[in-house]
């Protein structure tokens, strides 16, 4: 009797458990039985591999054969457990050494030539594989996305046959290629001078994106509400190394690979208005992220929000609170990263117009109210920042633009994010309650002015923190230690749907 042991993983949203695959060759009749809570795609495999180890001019062993994934009640799924199961029935039948094996984890799908296809989730393998101590054998089209984890052997071949050959000392695998430029320049983002006026808006996007404050802009049609929001990535800092690996870790297991040709470069989702829950926070039988999770690190956009079912826009309130969204299902469940920054924009009323006198609109005072509640309280709660994009007039579209460019703005916008990282650690919209206490004392003068908000725009204790949180950061803006009256009137300024309840 033979037995063989090789090393890949299993994807469990996205984290990674170790899997071994035991081969197991006997004497009876001609079977190949994979058993440890397969599912189909690796059921399927025993035909895949079949193929692939006759098309490499090897022997297929007509033997008993039996493949056990351990351990065996954790489910499997994909075809990146064809080249361990090849390879394994290979060295359980000594047409390759074995004494290599253990020193490598082997993630791809097999061809029915031999070739190796990529599979989504190689850059959680290659982090699993820096604690496990191994090296890791993939596709070549997989390795521009592996080398992202630092301090690992990566190699990539093309078939089955450069895979036994290198196991066998015959031959050499592709190795490591140094990653591509971080693409951290913001160059080719659009910037902030396309936009004539609005500088209220501008200055409440910088403040946005100073502390990852979430943001609702509120104005009719036309006024570059969209434009705006699209300009945000310009402005916001570089995520760090963590961050970006984080980021790109979620794109892989969502087989969107393509994503780590800018990997350094925080992410922009911009889901329409008749997307579901589910699309937003992830789901299915095999739960996958959503776009809340894609956008990690980087910004939701919401476009037309009044527009999303209502159920569907409370789904994102726990995931606003806690940077974290758990899918449970009854046969699994996935903890997927959320940390995102909401931007949202809608118009004042259902025909779009401010509703003043000043437009013609005749909207009544119940159909305002009923569109606005659309969006419900505890959401708009945990908008730190609701401002009114009013129409540009006329002479400023007609002037020359002097607007001050998205590389203007960033430098006061990094340098305020600094000042928060070498206080807490963190962003202000991150900051603790008890943090908050720390560097946030407020005056007499000041925390007068704060009760008569409360009271006026009845604000709740979320709001409360946020507005503080606000105010820290506009004080980091100005580069001062404390809160003025002048940095928490403007943070309260900034909740325009309070001041219309």
């Amino acid at each position: 009797m033979s037995l063989a042991k090789i090393y890949t993983c299993a994807l469990s949203g996205i984290n990674t458990h170790s899997v071994t695959v035991e081969v197991h060759l006997s004497n009876g009749l001609p079977s190949l039985s994979i058993v440890g809570l397969p599912e189909a795609a690796v059921r399927e495999s025993k035909d895949r591999v079949r193929a692939a180890i006759i098309n490499s001019n090897f022997e297929f062993p007509q033997r008993r054969i039996t493949i056990n994934l351990a351990p065996a009640d954790l489910p499997k799924d994909g075809g990146r457990y064809d080249l361990p199961i090849a390879l394994g029935i290979l060295a359980a039948s000594s047409q390759i050494p074995s004494q290599r094996l253990h020193q490598f984890e082997f993630h791809a799908e097999l061809a029915l030539s031999g070739e190796l296809r990529p599979v989504k989730g190689i850059l959680p393998a290659a982090l699993h594989t820096q604690s496990s101590q191994r090296g890791l054998i993939i596709a070549n089209e997989n390795i521009s996305e592996a080398i992202l984890a630092e301090n690992i052997q990566t190699l990539g071949a093309a078939n089955l046959l450069e895979v036994c050959q290198f196991l066998n000392d015959q031959g050499e695998l592709r190795s490591n290629l140094s990653p591509g430029a971080d693409h951290t320049s913001t160059e080719h983002f659009l910037d902030m001078t396309d936009i004539k006026g609005q500088q209220r808006a501008k200055r409440a996007l910088e403040v946005a994106a100073a502390g990852q404050h979430n943001l609702l802009m509120i104005g009719p049609p036309g006024t570059g509400k969209t434009m705006l929001a699209s300009r945000i990535i310009s402005i916001l800092p570089p995520m760090t190394q963590q961050q970006a690996i984080e980021t790109a870790a979620i794109y892989s297991i969502s087989d969107q690979a393509e994503y780590t040709s800018q990997w350094r470069v925080r992410p922009f989702r911009s889901p329409h208005h008749t997307a579901s829950g589910i699309a937003l926070v992830g789901g299915g039988s095999n739960p996958k992220p959503g776009e809340i999770s894609l956008a990690h690190h980087g910004i939701l956009f919401l476009d037309e929000l009044t527009e999303f079912d209502r159920k569907v826009l409370d789904v994102l309130r726990e995931p606003l609170e806690t940077g974290r969204i758990t899918i449970s299902r009854a046969a699994r469940q996935a903890d997927f990263p959320a940390r995102f920054q909401l931007i949202a924009a809608m118009n004042p009323c259902p025909q779009g117009y401010n509703c003043d006198g000043k437009d013609l609109c005749r909207c009544t005072p119940e159909q305002q109210r009923k569109y606005r509640s659309k969006i419900s309280a505890p959401l708009l709660d945990r908008i730190d920042i609701q401002i009114e994009v009013p129409q540009v007039p006329r002479e400023v579209l007609s002037q020359p633009n002097h607007s001050e460019s998205s590389a203007d703005i960033r430098q006061r916008v990094l340098k305020a994010y600094h000042s928060q990282l070498n206080r807490h650690g963190k962003v202000n919209a991150e900051l603790s309650n008890s943090e908050l206490e720390q560097c946030c004392h407020l005056n007499t003068a000041e925390q007068q002015l704060m009760d008569q908000a409360m009271d006026k725009l009845r604000l709740s204790a979320r709001a409360y923190h946020r507005i503080l949180k606000l105010s820290r950061t506009i004080a980091d803006l100005d580069d001062v230690n404390e809160i003025s009256a002048s940095h928490l009137s403007e943070a309260i300024s900034y909740r325009s749907l309070d001041r219309l309840q």
